[in-house]
């Protein structure tokens, strides 16, 4: 068997077989076969596609080319969660917390942010002290004890992926759907969870722009997971605006501690208890979703699921004080309103430039060893829909740098777009795919 055959048996519409890509994958991750040879199959890849069956050894091969963590030793259905990512995204910080409260076993491992915000990992690290290099025994003590953790990624997880997303990076190969879907698919299959709830975004604030697009990555990895013997469903979620009000690291801990107390923004509260009912189906605690999510929103107002997260934070190091005061966690120096110009009501904002605002403030990484200001971000005070009059504040910006207050403030005016008649409003959930 030798590289130059299956690129190409691929490039002519062949379909590899199984232990072509075993051996492939293997290969390539010993670092036996060159760069330029698997960029050649990429490309191919890219103009040809790759049936399900391909799709899925593709990600099984990803999967095992590392550490597979076993969690046989956790009782009970353990649940994951995985959002394609977006801007405002804090919904594991109320969402894993949540599930737990109703002792379904939530064993998560997360990564680090790259781009305009933090990752999850990041973001807890608000919490002075939090820990998330886990040994694999704390990290099934605690998920026994409290039913939950979030560790790091560990470098031996997949890591297969890594080398070839880093290749597809640089290549012009990233956004192909087989691609895409085995990718986060072999890390979840690595994590070892018995059920998965996937969260595709769409729109503006997306790595998928298009409806049809986030469908077709939904049913895809739905299909991977099925094929692979696990349950996993997808919810696709509206992206066109950033979810909640707040973008930045430490302002989103808030937003989630307000929305754990019962409060917070309608639709991070609708999107979590949407992905929290499927999670608790999965792992049996309810009958169908309307049962579960009656049990999560008592939850949300009785204060068990804040109790939680508090117990979460202490097990992992942090100051379960901190959640009780918020106003402790990382504040920055400089905090500004930034006042319309326009009248009228808000018809669009432009979600992707409002990430990359929060990435010039300093609150998110242009490289994976950028140091992140977690302090920093923006309030929206005005989303779509809202009238706005002129001079009325649309914002506050969280800075560090007089400087890069200033030009955030110019760029947020831009960002926003006005209309004199109210505009309709997308649906947050736009489709789950079982």
């Amino acid at each position: 068997m030798n590289m130059y055959d299956l690129i190409v048996k691929k490039k002519r519409g062949g379909e590899l077989t199984d232990k072509e890509i075993r051996w492939m994958i293997r290969e390539y991750t010993d670092e036996n076969i060159p760069d330029y040879q698997m960029s050649a199959m990429m490309m191919a890849i890219c103009f040809v596609g790759m049936t399900d069956e391909e799709t899925k050894e593709l990600t099984l091969a990803m999967a095992h080319s590392g550490d597979m963590l076993n969690l046989s030793e956790i009782h009970g259905i353990k649940v994951d969660k995985h959002s394609t990512g977006g801007v405002g995204d804090k919904t594991s910080l109320v969402l894993a917390p949540l599930v737990a409260s109703l002792g379904v076993p939530v064993a998560k491992m997360s990564g680090r942010g790259l781009g305009h915000t933090g990752g999850t990992i990041d973001k807890l690290e608000s919490f002075a002290g939090f820990r998330t290099n886990l040994t694999t025994e704390e990290f099934i003590r605690n998920v026994n004890t409290i039913h939950i953790a979030i560790a790091g990624q560990t470098a031996d997880l997949a890591p297969a992926d890594k080398k070839l997303y880093a290749l597809r990076d640089v290549t012009g190969t990233v956004d192909q759907m087989s691609l895409i879907a085995s990718s986060i698919m072999s890390k979840k299959l690595a994590s070892g969870s018995d059920g998965i709830v996937l969260d595709v975004k769409t729109g503006d604030g997306a790595f998928m722009k298009s409806y049809s697009d986030a469908k077709a990555l939904a049913a895809e990895m739905v299909n991977i997971g099925k094929l692979a013997g696990k349950d996993v469903s997808a919810v696709i979620s509206d992206m066109d605006q950033p979810l909640g009000n707040a973008v930045g690291n430490a302002l989103e801990v808030k937003e989630a501690i307000d929305t754990l107390r019962g409060g917070g923004p309608r639709d991070l509260k609708e999107l979590v208890l949407t992905l929290g009912s499927l999670m608790a189906v999965k792992a049996g605690k309810a009958e169908n979703t309307e049962q579960a999510a009656a049990l999560l929103e008592s939850n949300l107002k009785n204060g068990r699921a804040f109790q939680v997260f508090k117990e979460f934070i202490r097990a992992q190091g942090g100051d379960p004080g901190e959640a009780e005061q918020p106003e402790l966690l990382p504040r920055a120096e400089y905090q500004e309103e930034v006042y319309s110009e326009k009248e009228g009501y808000v018809s669009n904002i432009h979600t992707e430039e409002i990430g990359r605002i929060c990435l010039l403030l300093g609150g998110g990484r242009e490289k994976k060893d950028s140091e992140i200001d977690l302090a920093v971000g923006v309030i929206l005070l005005r989303k779509k829909g809202d009238f706005v009059c002129t001079g009325e504040p649309i914002a506050v910006i969280h800075a560090n740098s007089p400087e890069k207050l200033n030009e955030a403030k110019e760029r947020l005016l831009q960002a926003y777009e006005f209309s004199e008649e109210k505009p309709l409003l997308e649906p947050l959930i736009k489709g789950i795919i079982e």
